[in-house]
């Protein structure tokens, strides 16, 4: 969807650290030396290829903004809420037909997820290999739930505090499931990853 090799990124004096989940430690740290290693984590994180262009897009920006932060690290909170952006979109398209208008919002549709469609915790690869919990940031359980953190970045400053580990992870996850039953179409009628958006 998008091609990022165009963003040079050359090594840095010091490392990125940032806190993000990893197996068996849900409150990890990993540690970047490299830029390859960076651009490898991000993209490693992207949304199956047979999900819709237009949330294929907009994650992709967040992914984009991911990248650029090996250079500025504060930009890791603008791609945050461009994550979470992607996010609402994706749920209103697969869930918006199915509340109320009167009642669809944001956190709405992310607590649909779960009391309608089925979500748990296992069904959340990031959660399945690190442990934790993330489905009380969709149902207003946990605060912040993600709805707030969305809310917090497009009407505060988006640059202030730290990155929020493993959210646009989650965020690849929840879009994952929200159109898992569109992807398993689209396997049946012979549409590869490889493959999709080609004419």
């Amino acid at each position: 969807m998008a091609d990022r090799s165009h963003i040079a990124l050359t090594n840095r004096d010091e490392p990125v650290l940032l806190a993000w989940p990893i197996p068996g430690n849900p409150g990890g740290f990993v540690r970047f030396d490299r830029a390859t290693d960076w651009r490898d984590f991000v993209e490693g994180l992207g949304i199956d290829a047979r999900i819709p262009d237009i949330v294929r897009a907009k994650f992709a920006r967040a992914q984009t903004l991911y990248m650029l932060g090996w250079v500025d690290f504060s930009v890791v909170k603008a791609g945050e809420l461009a994550a979470l952006i992607a996010l609402e979109l994706a749920l209103m398209d697969r869930y918006g037909g199915q509340v109320s208008k009167s009642k669809r919002s944001f956190a709405a549709l992310l607590k649909y997820m779960v009391d309608a469609d089925g979500l748990t915790d296992g069904q959340i690869p990031m959660v399945t290999r690190c442990g934790g919990t993330a489905v009380g940031q969709l149902t207003g359980e946990t605060h912040p739930t993600l709805a707030e953190r969305r809310n917090m970045l497009a009407h505060g400053d988006p640059f202030d505090g730290l990155p929020t580990g493993g959210l646009l992870e989650l965020v690849r996850d929840l879009i994952n499931f929200a159109y898992r039953h569109y992807i398993a179409e689209a396997a049946s009628l012979g549409v590869t990853p490889a493959s999709a958006g080609r004419v």
